[in-house]
């Protein structure tokens, strides 16, 4: 049985900038956008406290909390700070799996250090984080991917929360639909009207209902609701692209509705895109029909894209309004490829580093 670690940073971008500013300690931080327009990338806890939240229009987070001060991110830091954080991960394991500059899987069945308990290793980790970047970090153990990206998330911030084999069953049972790694807000929405609002509700199904219903994810939800999860800590994972998709309860048919929601999808692919470590040329708009038809329109410009205003341009001057039919569309996505480095150092330099 694997013993896997996930690692996830409290408000990453907002406290390093509490960190390095300590006229923002103790006050609502947001990172990116501003009073008039934008999205927020990070909300230091202290803003949470007021529901704003990443993603969020930052027009709508300066309403709802007024003393709210805006910082212009800077990507190059958080990538310096999360490269010291990924180098404490390799002193104890050399199968880590980076998701984003803020979070990472760890396998720590077999480590460096001969230490058999996979909490004794995250609380170390912990320990040594705060110690050389004065964040903080909350960690999740079990013993798959799923059930410890779900344990980081049950004590923040600065949480440590174990999941044990003989309590994952319980566990998951009695957990909101919600919460659930693997199913957004959409998906969980949707499963309400099928009765599903806990984990003990989605093992009720069949696998068969739960493919019919949701394609090739729904066998993911009959083996993620029964704790299973066979997915392996991968460190060798290359990011091919990143993207973001919403499907639609009802048919997009009109044009101002349809750039309407590509801009809330843009806004959120660059929000991730932010967080990664790649720089890439190519935009593409997925456009699902209303008939599960499918086409995909790209463009690749001549340099890296690097602006959330600049990638909202390009997939509205991509997005073609005579494809609009009688049936609309279900489902619009975004997507960044054509991925380059961000940083230009030989990946040998940053490997002695670890």
């Amino acid at each position: 049985m694997k013993k896997i670690i996930h690692i996830d940073m409290d408000a990453f971008y907002a406290s390093v900038e509490q960190r390095d500013n300590p006229e923002l300690r103790g006050k609502p931080v947001a990172v990116g956008g501003s009073k008039e327009r934008g999205v927020v990338a990070a909300a230091s806890y202290e803003a949470r406290k007021f529901g704003v939240k990443s993603a969020m229009a930052s027009s709508i987070a300066a309403r709802q909390c007024p003393t709210l001060i805006f910082v212009k991110p800077n990507f190059a830091k958080y990538k310096e700070v999360s490269d010291q954080i990924r180098a404490v991960f390799f002193e104890y394991t050399e199968l880590v799996e980076p998701l984003s500059l803020d979070e990472a899987y760890l396998d720590v069945t077999t480590n460096k250090i001969g230490l058999n308990s996979a909490t004794l290793i995250a609380r170390e980790i912990k320990t040594k984080i705060k110690e050389r970047t004065q964040l903080i970090a909350s960690a999740g153990i079990s013993y798959n991917k799923f059930l410890a990206k779900t344990a980081s998330d049950m004590d923040k911030p600065d949480g440590l929360f174990v999941i044990l084999p003989d309590q994952a069953e319980d566990f998951i049972k009695k957990m909101p639909i919600k919460q659930f790694h693997g199913i957004g807000k959409a998906t969980a929405e949707k499963m309400k009207y099928a009765g599903i609002f806990t984990g003990n509700d989605l093992r009720k199904k069949s696998l068969a209902d739960l493919t019919l219903r949701y394609g090739k994810m729904g066998s993911y939800y009959y083996t993620i609701c029964r704790g299973i999860d066979h997915r392996l800590v991968k460190p060798d994972r290359e990011r091919k692209s990143l993207s973001a998709e919403n499907t639609f309860s009802e048919d997009l048919k009109e044009e101002k509705d349809i750039r309407y929601e590509l801009e809330r999808i843009t806004k959120e692919t660059f929000r991730r895109y932010s967080k990664s470590d790649k720089r890439g040329k190519t935009v593409s708009v997925k456009l699902k029909y209303g008939d599960f038809r499918q086409i995909t329109r790209s463009h690749t410009i001549e340099h890296k894209i690097t602006s959330e205003p600049q990638l909202i341009d390009l997939v509205q001057s991509v997005f073609d309004p005579r494809l609009i039919d009688e049936t609309g569309f279900r489902l619009l996505g975004v997507g960044i490829s054509n991925f380059e480095e961000e940083s230009k150092k030989p990946v040998t330099q940053l490997t002695l580093n670890f």
